[in-house]
C-alpha cells in the first residue's frame, strides 16, 4: 500500500521541472523539440572556474566540509557582497547549500511555522508557495499584472500584512517574468516594512547580474530594514553553474544559525569540489558575467520584436534574467481539431503538440492568464520556436 504523508500530497510537482522532463522525453523519440521551458544559461561554465575544481579534486578537498561551507568561500561571499552590492555580511552570516533552491527551503523552514503568514507576490517563482506549505505557513498571494510590469506596489503591500505576517519573499530580477524592483520602488516596500519590524524579508537574488538596466539594487541597502533581510544569491545563473549546485545567503546572524542547524540534520555541507569552483568564480571577477549578459539582451531584443509580431499576446519588455512572460489569455476558450484551450497550461501543452515547442504554463507562478518563454538559447533556434508559436497560434479559433 502506497501512502505518502500530508505534506507531500500538499506539494505540487515543479512545473517548470515537468515540462523539461516532457521535452526530453519527445527529444527521445526524435522528435525536434525547441526547449524554452528551462531556467538555465546555455553557456558552458567558464574554464577557470573547472580547472579551479580540477586543483580542488587534486589538492584532496574530499572530505567532509564545514555544515555552512568552507570559511574561504564564506570569506569571498562576504567580500563579494561588499564588493558588488556594497553590504555588510561577516562570514559568520553567510551559509553555502546545495543550490539557491536549498538555501530558500532552508530559510522558509527555519523561520516559518503553523499559523504563520508569508507575502509573495505573484508572479512568483514556482517553489516559493509549496515551500511555505512544506512549512505549514500560508502564503499570501498578491496579484501583481502586467500592466504593473509584474511589481508589488506599497499599497499592495500594506494591504497584504496582517499580524500573522512573518516574512515576505520576492525576486530581483524575476523569474518568471524578468522584470526588476529600482532602487526607488524597493525603498517605498522597505519603508512599509519599517513599520513592522518582526517580518523577515527574504529578497531572492540569484539573476543579479543578468541586468539590462545597468546597476543591480539590492532591498537590503536600506538602513531602516537591513537587519532583517535575507539575501538568498548564487553561482548557478551568473557563472553558468546550474550543474554545481552551489547557493549562499547572507543572512541576520541567529538566521545563519538556525539555517546550519537546519542543514545539519538535512544534507551536512555542500559538494567539496563546487565549493572551491565557486569560490575561483567569486574572487575572479565578473567579465565573463557581462559578456553572458551581452548576449543575453541581444536575444531580448530579438525575441520582443518576434514576439510583438504575434496576434493576441500581450508582452511587455524585461529589464533582466532571460524569459518572457507573455499574457496570453486572448487565446482562453479558442479550439484547434477539438482541442480548446481553457488555460495557459492547455496552451503550454498545445505548443508541446503542435509546434514542438517546450513553454511553461502560468498557473504555477501564480499568474494563470501568462505563459513563460525562456529566451537561454541560440538565436537560430528563438527565430524557429518563434516562427512555430506564432504558426500554431493562428490555428486557433
Amino acid at each position: 500500500m502506497e501512502k505518502v504523508s500530508d505534506r507531500l500530497r500538499r506539494m505540487a510537482v515543479s512545473a517548470t521541472l515537468a515540462m523539461t522532463q516532457k521535452s526530453r522525453d519527445l527529444q527521445a523519440q526524435g522528435i525536434d523539440v525547441i526547449n524554452l521551458s528551462i531556467g538555465e544559461p546555455d553557456f558552458d561554465t567558464p574554464d577557470y572556474i573547472k580547472d579551479a575544481a580540477k586543483k580542488a579534486i587534486d589538492e584532496n578537498y574530499t572530505h567532509y566540509p564545514p555544515v555552512p561551507g568552507y570559511e574561504s568561500l564564506r570569506k569571498a561571499v562576504s567580500q563579494k557582497f561588499k564588493r558588488e552590492n556594497n553590504l555588510e555580511f561577516s562570514p559568520e552570516q553567510i551559509v553555502v547549500s546545495n543550490g539557491a533552491k536549498h538555501s530558500i527551503a532552508n530559510v522558509i523552514l527555519s523561520i516559518i511555522g503553523p499559523g504563520d503568514e508569508m507575502i509573495v507576490p505573484a508572479p512568483y517563482w514556482v517553489s516559493y508557495t509549496d515551500l511555505i506549505i512544506l512549512a505549514e505557513g500560508t502564503p499570501v498571494v498578491v496579484k501583481c499584472g502586467i500592466e504593473q510590469d509584474f511589481k508589488m506596489t506599497a499599497g499592495q503591500l500594506e494591504n497584504a500584512i496582517t499580524a500573522k505576517t512573518k516574512a515576505i519573499i520576492f525576486s530581483s530580477p524575476s523569474n518568471p517574468t524578468g522584470n526588476l524592483y529600482s532602487k526607488q520602488e524597493l525603498k517605498e516596500l522597505a519603508d512599509v516594512l519599517s513599520r513592522y519590524p518582526d517580518i523577515i524579508i527574504i529578497s531572492d537574488e540569484i539573476y543579479e547580474h543578468i541586468n539590462f538596466m545597468g546597476k543591480h539594487e539590492s532591498i537590503a541597502q536600506f538602513e531602516n530594514i537591513k537587519d532583517r533581510v535575507v539575501v538568498v544569491n548564487g553561482v548557478s545563473k551568473g557563472y553558468a553553474m546550474t550543474g554545481w549546485r552551489i547557493g549562499y545567503i547572507g543572512a541576520p546572524l541567529w538566521i545563519a544559525k538556525a539555517v546550519t542547524k537546519l542543514q545539519g540534520q538535512f544534507t551536512s555541507g555542500a559538494c567539496t569540489i563546487a565549493q572551491k569552483a565557486s569560490e575561483a568564480a567569486l574572487n575572479g571577477g565578473i567579465e565573463t558575467i557581462k559578456e553572458m549578459t551581452a548576449v543575453f539582451k541581444k536575444r531580448r531584443d530579438l525575441v520582443y520584436e518576434l514576439l510583438k509580431e504575434i496576434p493576441g499576446l500581450k508582452i511587455n519588455l524585461p529589464e533582466g534574467a532571460f524569459y518572457f512572460f507573455p499574457d496570453v489569455s486572448s487565446f482562453f476558450g479558442k479550439s484547434y481539431e477539438n482541442n480548446t484551450v481553457n488555460n495557459s497550461d492547455d496552451l503550454a501543452l498545445f505548443l508541446l503538440d503542435k509546434a514542438h515547442v517546450a513553454t511553461v504554463g502560468g498557473d504555477a507562478f501564480g499568474s494563470p492568464e501568462c505563459l513563460r518563454l525562456s529566451y537561454a538559447t541560440s538565436e537560430d533556434l528563438l527565430i524557429d520556436a518563434m516562427n512555430r508559436i506564432k504558426k500554431a497560434l493562428s490555428l486557433l479559433k
